[in-house]
């Protein structure tokens, strides 16, 4: 059976890979970092399920002193020839899209026909995780796709793969870990926190108080935490079911939906949400790496204020 744990030792094996090129080029002033940054994340993405959670927590503290001290470099060794890449994308045009967007149409594929696929009556894939597998099939299709319209090595799919990640940096592997402490926030009742330090200064008593109070909330943690879904556990804990759902009886579908999307307000202003805001900034080689965030902001404060109008309307309404 396929399940979440096929994929991790892929992304491992790659992430392998990027260290063991990263040894070999002398072009890159960092190479040792980068190596054992990324073999770091290697062995704790092939063996994880292996490791306790001590050694894993060591391997993760490992991994952030090799970014602490000096951070990661980036090789001089060019990877492609400009004339190349210009004279292929006269060549291929739209087409060069193609791979990209295999990826969603074969995640949706898999997603819907992946539950029907069994072998000796046990299915291909835990059915628990079949969206995630899908989502990994086409990204692999994908890169298969693009290989063969391209007339390219593999190996040159690793190149250009390590030269965007080193590019990226410690950024991209940045949300699992904010996911990760989201999980260990909630455990740790941190929710029950908030609530007691909110309401010993904010009168929970006004519909419109309290909505406004968790749709903020959600907002600024998801800043501080850099993931909506991290931001979820810990203020719907804290105000949202206390006080929208148990004390008002409002809408807990309403609220967590209108809840979900003011967070991702949140996710539009903060340089914690590394895959949204700062990946891209790297990606497209812009000056300013706040870039994306400054462009973000005004459409941010907006949709903030009309979830809390919308939440105050709607949530109330059973």
């Amino acid at each position: 059976m396929i399940d979440l744990s096929t994929l991790y030792v892929l992304n491992g094996l790659f992430f392998a890979a990027v260290a063991i090129i990263n040894v070999l080029d002398s072009e890159n002033p960092r190479r040792y970092r980068n190596a054992c940054f990324w073999g770091i994340n290697a062995i704790i993405l092939i063996f994880g399920g292996w490791l306790s959670a001590f050694v894993a927590g060591c391997l993760v503290i490992a991994s952030a002193l090799c970014v602490a001290f000096g951070g990661l470099g980036v090789s001089r060794r060019p990877t492609h020839n400009e004339a190349d890449r210009q004279a292929g994308s006269a060549r291929f045009g739209a087409w060069l899209f193609v791979p990209a967007l295999a990826v969603p149409l074969i995640t949706l594929a898999g997603a819907l026909g992946y539950q029907y696929v069994t072998i000796g009556g046990k299915p291909l894939v835990a059915p628990d995780n079949v969206t995630l597998i899908a989502l990994g099939t086409g990204a692999l299709v994908a890169l298969l796709l693009a290989l063969t319209m391209l007339r390219q090595r593999p190996a040159k799919a690793l190149a250009e793969g390590r030269r965007l990640l080193d590019i990226i940096g410690w950024a991209a592997v940045l949300p699992q870990l904010l996911a990760a402490l989201g999980a260990i926030f909630a455990m740790a009742g941190v929710g029950n926190i908030v609530a007691n330090l909110i309401t010993t200064v904010i009168p929970m008593t006004d519909h419109l108080v309290v909505v406004a109070t968790y749709c903020l909330g959600m907002a600024f943690f998801t800043i501080i935490m850099g993931n909506a879904f991290a931001a979820f556990p810990v203020m719907t804990a804290g105000i949202g079911l206390p006080f929208i759902v148990n004390a008002m009886h409002g809408d807990p579908a309403v609220m967590a939906a209108i809840g979900m999307l003011s967070g991702f307000c949140g996710t539009l202003v903060t340089p914690m949400a590394a895959n949204f805001n700062i990946v891209p900034a790297a990606l497209l080689e812009l000056p300013d790496q706040h870039a994306v965030i400054k462009v973000q902001f005004p459409t941010a404060v907006l949709m903030l204020v009309a979830n809390i109008a919308l939440m105050y309307f709607l949530v109330f309404r059973v």
